[in-house]
């Protein structure tokens, strides 16, 4: 058994919606899902902080990020890749 065990790390994709903090951006994930009883489709939005090491992500760039190790008190993931740039 000398295969290495690899966690699943999270992934997120969401739009920029601050980046007025110094390597952090505030990002919105948007999802949706069918309510268990009513069928209606419900939509929930969570914000996340994210870390940014060279401030490159712009309010309403869309990116995706990956979970990580605590960073902060309340920042948890790591900016990955920028999807798309704002227009």
């Amino acid at each position: 058994m000398s295969e290495e065990r690899q966690t699943k790390q999270r992934e997120r994709q969401g739009t920029v919606v601050s980046d007025k903090m110094d390597k952090t951006i505030v990002i919105e994930v948007t999802s949706a899902k069918p309510h268990a009883r009513y069928k209606k489709i419900v939509r929930t939005t969570s914000r996340l902080k994210a870390h940014d090491e060279q401030n490159s992500a712009h309010v309403g760039d869309t990116v995706l990020v990956r979970e990580c190790r605590p960073l902060s008190k309340d920042k948890f993931w790591r900016l990955v890749e920028i999807v798309e740039r704002a227009k």
